[in-house]
Order: structure tokens, then C-alpha cells, then sequence
């Protein structure tokens, strides 16, 4: 054991698991996982309010690029342990709903906006489309004006907190569908509903104990005297290779694995001459999770509904979820309630009032048809997520590229959702492999590609080991 180097990791959340997980498949004993919170999960944890309603830190599911996740997953939960669900996801617009993507269910707008869409469809067909400056521009490229004013705009804007304009447009790949004119076309001649666009058109979620129930089970899995919870970092000394705990113990580390924000780094390491880098290029949002546990069952509109967007601002949400579509023991009696779980993202450009947001809520889901009465609301539930979503900014893969190598500079690893901060390489699968790859990148030398090589991640389902021809140099 002394003869291995220490690896200590920072953070118990999808990557902070993969990474343990994957020293102790591979015999490294001389390891220390440090989480801040009392359990594991990290922006993946559950949680159970008073009424008994089962709530996760925003609307995750379960879909894999990596044939080792899938593996991982079953070991986890066995195979008993999951429901399998067909994705519907819908747009709320127009005081109806309409299938997701927009683009490819047209025929249900009012005929102004099918006329303003098709009319802009046709724009980008007939003219040359340069390569995009930020996203705005690539909205506008890729949907045409009618598009990007009724819906893309508005929704980008409300999601991220930031106007498009302020953000890039390298990390799209497969998150936003794309147009497809002649599929357009055909579902507008035949009055067909096209639901099922994207890499997450099937998906699985725990039966029981919501997201968190995986990631409870996957630290359960690992030595306990590895890990320390209620344990945080509050200082790290880059040249002398040690950190200092919130217990006041000070620990020496080889490699340190650290999947908190890179801005947190930043200030733990003191490394204030870095912090312009940051502000410059790592942009993100808060985001606010707001559960409503209801009595009775779900409306016949919304009985087959997974998640759905909401551009317009008769409501402060962007996403809502039936979460009790996704399990029944996510509400206490499925015969007696049912359960909504709201989005709403907070910036310095787009602010929210924490203390009316549940009434805001609620006075939403009433204008949005998603509840009938308030009377029917018997539970609220509220979590604040100070770093929600990596915001990909227009400089943020030039101060990735100075950061990254810095730290890496000093032994120190920053992976994850914010520790790498590329959205398009942040769902859970994601997470948990670069806390996979950069372990075997320490101990075995093979090359990191998740983290590096976001498109080729996001390209197909991946074996383990992955394939060699493309590489992040």
C-alpha cells in the first residue's frame, strides 16, 4: 500500500464515484474519497420530503454512450431495479402542448406561426448559412427567423439564464435536434406526431429511492475506511502537493482528483491571478428544483408525458417533469397522488425571487394547465442549486485550455460536470467515465476521451476500452 502513490478525490458525485470505483477494480489500495455532504451523489443525490415524496436535483434520467456505465448500472441496482420508459417530452406554447422538437411537430401551431416557421425553413435551405459566430447565430443558421423567435430564442434564453448571444456554439452536437426539412415536411402532410427525437428517446430510472438510490449503492460497493463524508476542503497548496480538510487535517497527495467547480479550485488553491480566466470564459446559472406533491392522479393529457419546455413567460420554469411517471415510489400511495417537479434558472442577467418562487410555481402550473386547483398541492418542496449548469460561454474553451493544463501542471485533475465545465460531456454516463478514464489515465497510461473528445464521445455506444483512432491530442 505505501508503495502506491496517494490519490485523493474531492467529491462524491457521479465522477468522484467512477474514480474510486475504478482505483479499486484496479488493486489501488492507497486512495481517500473527501465529500462535503453527509452522503453521496453530489448533484445526483434524492431526497425524501416530510409527506413522503420521493425529489431529484432536477429531471434526471438514465441513458449510456459506454457499454462499462451500462455495466456498472446493473451492478448497482441488479436488474430488477429499473423501469424502462419511452421518452415523451413536449413543449408547452400557444396554450397547448406540442411534441418535441418543435421543428418536427409544426403542424400543430397556429397557422401565423406554421406560415412564420415554414417561411424561415425555407430561408436556410435557399441561402448560404457562413459558420456561426455564438449560438444566436447558430439559431438563427439552423432554424431560420420564424423558429428562432417563437421558440429557440426565448426557451435558450430562459434555460441558460444568458442570452444566446453570450454563448458558443461548439458544444450543440447531439443536445439540440437539428431540421430536417423533408421530415418536417412529411409530418405536416400527414398531420403526423414525431416524439421520440434524441439519444435519450429510451431511457430507465431506479424503481425505488429516486437518482440518488444508484449512487448510494455505488459508494456502498467501495471500502468505507476510503471514504469521508462531512468532510471538506478548505485549502490546497499546489506547490507542496497537500491539501487541509474542514477538520483542520492536512494530507499529502500525488494525484488529486477534484470534481468541484473550477472556480472553487481557483479560490482553494489561491490562485487569484487565475480567477480573470474564469470570470472571463466559465459562465454558469443557479438553478431552483421546486417539487409538488399532489393528491389524486394526473390528468388523461399528461398520463404518458415524461418532461416538458416551457418557452414563454406565462410561468418562471423552463422544464417541468411528472416525476411520478418515472416510479411510482417516487409519491407515497400511486393510488392517491402523483408529482411535478419544476426548473427555474437563476443568473446575474436573469434573477429570481427566492421567497415568492414556490407561489410563482404554482401560479405557473395552473396557467400551463399542469394542475387544475391549488387545493390539490399538498406538498412543496424546494432546492437551490448554486452551480446548476455549465454555461458554455464564448471563451470557454480557450480558459479550459490555460486551466486545465495548469492544474494538471501541479498533479491536480479537474473532471466532472463543473470540473471540466462542458455541458456536452455532462449527463451522469459522462461524469462517472471521466472519473473512470482519468484513473486509468494515472495508473495505466491510456488517454482520456470523454473529457477531451466530446463529439467522438457523443458519436456511438462505447466498449471498454475505447477505441483508438481518435485521440484528445
Amino acid at each position: 500500500m505505501t508503495a502506491q502513490p496517494p490519490v485523493i478525490i474531492v467529491g462524491a458525485g457521479p465522477t468522484g464515484l467512477g474514480a474510486a470505483r475504478q482505483l479499486s477494480v484496479l488493486g489501488h489500495q492507497n486512495w481517500l474519497l473527501l465529500e462535503t455532504e453527509g452522503r453521496p451523489g453530489g448533484l445526483a443525490r434524492s431526497f425524501r420530503d416530510k409527506a413522503g415524496f420521493t425529489w431529484d436535483i432536477g429531471g434526471h434520467v438514465q441513458f449510456s454512450h459506454y457499454s462499462l456505465f451500462d455495466e456498472a448500472m446493473l451492478e448497482f441496482l441488479g436488474a430488477d431495479g429499473w423501469l424502462q420508459h419511452q421518452r415523451e417530452s413536449w413543449i408547452w406554447m400557444r396554450n397547448r402542448f406540442i411534441p418535441y422538437p418543435l421543428q418536427n411537430n409544426v403542424h400543430r401551431l397556429p397557422p401565423d406561426d406554421l406560415n412564420k416557421c415554414l417561411q424561415g425553413l425555407l430561408t436556410i435551405t435557399r441561402d448560404p448559412r457562413p459558420k456561426p459566430a455564438n449560438f444566436s447565430a447558430w439559431i438563427d443558421s439552423t432554424f431560420g427567423p420564424g423558429l428562432a423567435e417563437i421558440f429557440m430564442r426565448p426557451y435558450n434564453t430562459k434555460v441558460w439564464a444568458f442570452p444566446p448571444e453570450d454563448m458558443n456554439a461548439s458544444w450543440v452536437g447531439e443536445r439540440v435536434a437539428v431540421t430536417d426539412l423533408a421530415r418536417v415536411l412529411k409530418n405536416l402532410v400527414y398531420n403526423t406526431d414525431d416524439v421520440s427525437w434524441g439519444p435519450n428517446n429510451l431511457f430507465q430510472f431506479p424503481k425505488s429511492g429516486g437518482t440518488g438510490a444508484i449512487w448510494e449503492s455505488c459508494a456502498a460497493s467501495l471500502p468505507s475506511n476510503s471514504i469521508q463524508y462531512s468532510t471538506g476542503v478548505t485549502h490546497i497548496d499546489l506547490s507542496r502537493r497537500r491539501l487541509r480538510t474542514s477538520s483542520g487535517t492536512e494530507m499529502k497527495y500525488e494525484s488529486l482528483v477534484s470534481t468541484m467547480p473550477i472556480r472553487e479550485l481557483i479560490k482553494l488553491s489561491n490562485r487569484k491571478d487565475l480567477m480573470p480566466l474564469a470570470d472571463l470564459g466559465l459562465l454558469y446559472s443557479s438553478v431552483y428544483v421546486v417539487g409538488l406533491g399532489l393528491r389524486g392522479q394526473p390528468g388523461a393529457e399528461l398520463a404518458k408525458k415524461c418532461w416538458m419546455y416551457f418557452p414563454e413567460s406565462d410561468c418562471p420554469y423552463y422544464r417541468a417533469t411528472i416525476f411520478s411517471n418515472y416510479a411510482s415510489a417516487n409519491v407515497p400511495d400511486p393510488n392517491q397522488h402523483w408529482s411535478l417537479m419544476f426548473e427555474v434558472s437563476e443568473s446575474p442577467k436573469k434573477p429570481v425571487n427566492k421567497s415568492s418562487l414556490i407561489e410563482d410555481v404554482i401560479i405557473g402550473a395552473l396557467n400551463t394547465r399542469l394542475i387544475e386547483s391549488r387545493d390539490d398541492v399538498i406538498s412543496r418542496w424546494m432546492y437551490q442549486a448554486p452551480y446548476g449548469y455549465p454555461t458554455p460561454g464564448l471563451h470557454r474553451d480557450s480558459v479550459l485550455g490555460e486551466l486545465i493544463p495548469e492544474f494538471e501542471r501541479h498533479g491536480v485533475y479537474s473532471r466532472g460536470r463543473f470540473g471540466m465545465w462542458k455541458y456536452e460531456v455532462s449527463n451522469q454516463d459522462h461524469s462517472f467515465m471521466q472519473g473512470v478514464e482519468v484513473i486509468e489515465r494515472l495508473l495505466n497510461g491510456r488517454r482520456e476521451v470523454t473529457a477531451f473528445d466530446p463529439d467522438f464521445a457523443n458519436s456511438r455506444k462505447h466498449s471498454w476500452p475505447f477505441e483508438t483512432q481518435r485521440t484528445n491530442n
